[in-house]
Formats: structure tokens, sequence, C-alpha cells
């Protein structure tokens, strides 16, 4: 679908909700020249990304095939001489230039405990999309938590910063935690034992977590014009930053390339996930994935955030340009390394390692029988997507998320660390949501009692102006 005004303009277009405006046209491809006929404008010479295929023929065919059939559409209440007016989120009422957290319950009760999760919802002074951010699906992946929570953070919605409302065009929803009760118990499932992210799009009288599935995918997903979903791996692996799409869904393509990542991952997602139902209702959904379960990655939270401030720039619905990876890999036909024999996993390298072929990947030892090691090596030239966090082992099961890359390793080492890790685009960004504040100090005379763990401080009594100070302060 299309915006005509222009005044927005798009790195690519995403069919159900971006589009270029003929006057200021971007290449689909990610490069060309941006140019703007106005007055006392200049042209600016826009990066050309490169673009690397490591997928089958026949997939890529389909994936071409599937861009020449995408048409957009016009939506002419996005234009910004439209009208623009309040947004209604589950019976409460946000005003343009506004920002209100409501809360949704995940089941509809009149006893018991409901799980009311918080949705922050920053609706812009401005048309435009509405886009869902979502973290917390799996109640044990932080990855999501963390970054949503950062992206609510005064350094992001203060007046004047990235996603002040007063500047923004559309609106933005921002779920921390999707997952409450699971979240509370550490776990990735419901209280139920079910995976909510196989289970849309629910069913109102279905069991507990398709309930929950079908109150969320009524009030955050069926009426969205993009989502991003944050996510962790499983327990006892950790995942460097990618983000996996359907590469056929045109739309979900333009989105994950707005995200501003090197890896992206052809892959057809399982049967009621929300990414395929998603995409079968003709709703653009990526999934990223960062970190591991149980524990937060400073690396994973930077990008994640990047990633959405990215595609919102890319669709302009904030101020500022999205910053652009210097290639992309578009991948399908990852393996698993496996175990060949049980005991204890010794891990040479981590997710995001890139691996020649014959390296060592990690060795296998058992207690019970010293001297003897198994290797597991690199079974070709590629990249460790996702690598076992778990030292312990048993035949069969999975030590690293393999990528192979044949054709265009060379882009890999060019931006790998002393470590011979690939540096993602995001992960060396300042932590804007860290901001220095001034503080006050106060002088206090005294000294140490003794040279104990247990001495204490010994002074004299506040002045007077101390004492007033005291007061203002608490």
């Amino acid at each position: 679908m299309c915006w005509t005004h222009s005044s927005l303009m798009f790195d690519g277009c995403i069919s159900r909700f971006m589009v270029l405006p003929s006057s200021l046209q971007r290449s689909v491809d990610d490069g060309g020249m941006l140019g703007r006929n106005m007055a006392g404008r200049k042209k600016k010479t826009v990066r050309k990304v490169r673009v690397a295929h490591e997928l089958p023929k026949r997939r890529r065919m389909a994936i071409d095939e599937a861009m020449k059939a995408h048409q957009t559409e016009d939506r002419p209440e996005w234009d910004r001489g439209s009208d623009w007016g309040d947004v209604r989120f589950f019976r409460k009422r946000i005003k343009p230039g506004t920002l209100r957290t409501v809360h949704l319950p995940l089941l509809d009760v009149s006893l018991g405990d409901s799980w009311p999760i918080p949705v922050t919802i920053i609706h812009g002074s401005r048309p435009g999309p509405c886009i869902t951010v979502l973290g917390g699906t799996h109640g044990d992946e932080l990855t999501g938590p963390s970054a949503c929570t950062h992206l609510l953070s005064n350094a992001f919605t203060d007046e004047g910063k990235p996603l002040d409302p007063k500047s923004m065009a559309g609106t933005l929803r921002i779920v921390p935690v999707v997952n409450l009760p699971g979240y509370r118990m550490k776990s990735r499932y419901f209280p139920d034992g079910r995976d909510l992210n196989r289970q849309f799009p629910g069913d109102p009288s279905g069991s507990t977590t398709r309930r929950v599935a079908a109150q969320v995918w009524r009030h955050l997903v069926e009426d969205s014009d993009g989502i991003i979903d944050l996510h962790s791996a499983a327990k006892g692996r950790k995942n460097m930053p990618q983000v996996r799409v359907d590469l056929t869904h045109t739309s979900s393509y333009l989105l994950a390339k707005s995200f501003g990542i090197e890896i992206i991952l052809d892959s057809v997602p399982p049967k009621g996930t929300l990414r395929r139902t998603a995409n079968r209702a003709d709703i653009p959904v990526i999934t990223y994935e960062g970190g591991g379960a149980d524990t937060l990655g400073d690396q994973s939270v930077k990008v994640a955030v990047h990633g959405v401030m990215n595609a919102l720039r890319s669709m302009r619905m904030v101020p500022g340009n999205p910053q652009r990876p210097k290639f992309r890999i578009m991948a399908s036909g990852s393996t698993w390394l496996r175990a060949g024999e049980g005991g204890l996993l010794d891990m040479f390298v981590q997710a995001g390692s890139v691996m020649r072929e014959g390296e060592v990947v990690a060795t296998i030892s058992d207690p019970g029988t010293p001297g003897m090691t198994v290797d597991i090596v690199a079974p070709e030239d590629g990249l460790i997507i996702g690598a076992a966090t778990n030292p312990f082992t048993a035949a069969g099961m999975p030590v690293g998320h393999f990528l192979p890359i044949s054709k265009h390793f060379g882009l890999l080492e060019e931006q790998i660390d002393e470590n011979g890790q690939f540096i993602v685009n995001g992960s060396l960004e300042e932590r804007v949501w860290r901001e220095e504040h001034e503080v006050n100090e106060v002088s206090l005379e005294g000294e140490w009692s003794g040279g104990t763990v247990d001495s204490e401080w010994v002074g004299s009594k506040p002045t007077g102006d101390e004492k007033d100070f005291e007061e203002e302060a608490a």
C-alpha cells in the first residue's frame, strides 16, 4: 500500500503500508540517487548496499516472482493533508501527539488473574501506519522486554527525542511482555504448558493459551500495518542478531530490509506461529532473534533497539535517516551441527563466529574416559548464527546453528573483530538510553571509626544548609 504525498519517503516499500512517491523515488534494491527537486536542496547520494544471495535457484526465482507480482495500494487516509484524530485501544482514547499506557487483559474473566499486560501507544501528531513491536512472547526470552523498555524510556520519548509523539507520524504500539505469566515464572510457556507462538490465530473458547492468542490477535495483530516480533534463542543456546522472514511475502521482505542488519534468513515458519498466520492475512511480520533465554546480552539489545528505530525511520514515522549496513546476506539452508557423542561440551567459538571449513567448533570429552576427545568441525565456510551454552551434551543434541556461506564469504571476513566475531550493524552504537545527569555533591566531614568491615562513618552533624538540601532531595 502506498503513501502518495511528497513529504514521506522510504527505503524501498512495504506493500501494506509503505510506498515511494513518484517525486521521491528510491531504488527498491537499496541504491540509486535520492533527489528532491526543491529550491535550496542538493541531491544526496545514497550509498548502495550490496545484496548477497545464498539461496537455492528455485527459491530465488520464487522470491523474484513474488516481487514482480507485488502491487502497492494507495492509503489516502495516511496523506499528511488528511484528517488525523484520536485512536482507541481497548476502550481507551489516545489523542494525537500523546503517549498512553493501557493494560490489556490476556483473559476475559471475572474471577482469577486476567494477566493484564501494559501496551504503550505512542500516537503521532500526523497520519501514518500503525506499527506494533512485541517482546516476551516466550516468557524466558529477555531481549525483547529489555529493548522495549529502553524504547519507552525518557531518552526516547521525551520532547525532542526520537519517539516524541509530537514529532512522530502514525502510531507505534510497544508491548514489552506478551507472555506475562511465563515471564513471572521464567518460563517459555504459558501455565497450561503450551507455546503461545504455535497457537495463532487462537480460539476464544479454546485452551488457555489459545484464548490468549485470540486476544492478542484481535487487539494487537489484525489491525497492525506491520509487526516486529523480538525473540531470543531457547534455553541452552544463544543466537547472534538476525532477522527471520518469509522472503516470498514481499511486504515482510521489505520490512526486514528496513531493519538494517546484515543477516536475513529466509524461512517459512511452522503452523500456528504469529509470523505465518499474520502473513496469510497479508500483515507484514519479521522476527528478530538475538541472545539467549534467561540472559541479557548487551549486543542483542542494542541491535534490537537500533533495528526498530531503523525501520521507523525508513517509514518516515520518526525524524532522521536509517543507517544501512554495508551488505545484506539473504540466506536459507542453515543446518544444525550435532554432537556425535555425549559428555562435556567445550565450545571454541560463540554465536557470530566466522568459520572456515575444517575449523574446530567444539570438543566433547567425558570424565569417565579421560584422554579421549571428539572434535566438531565446520563442514564448510560459513557463520555460526547460534551456539550451545550448556556444557552438558548427549549424542544428537545441537551444538551450533551453522549458516553455510559459499559465494560471499569474503564479505564476512571484511567485517570481523580480532576474535573472528562478525560485527553486526548497530552493535557498536552508543546506548542512548543511558544519559548522563548532573549530580549534586555534598561533602561531609568525619572519618571511619576503624579498619574492619563493620566500621562506621563518624562525622559532625549536618549544617543547616545541608539539612535543607536533604529535605529537598527527600
